[in-house]
């Protein structure tokens, strides 16, 4: 997924994450153009997953 598949289908995915990662904050799901790795890892760190997890967890948000 490139920076501009990741933009597009982050405004939906952030709000599944949101409910099933309650602990993460508004701060944490913040993208911030050509980050998505800043990004990954920072929710690398709150939910334990692998960027790789995450990522398909994004793409099938």
């Amino acid at each position: 997924m490139n920076e501009l598949e990741f933009k597009g289908k982050w405004n939906k995915a952030k709000g599944k994450l949101k409910q099933k990662y309650a602990d993460l904050t508004d701060q944490d799901l913040t993208y911030a153009e050509g980050k998505s790795d800043e990004l990954l890892g920072r929710l690398q760190e709150k939910t334990g997953k692998s960027k790789e997890e995450l990522k398909k967890e994004i793409d099938n948000a």
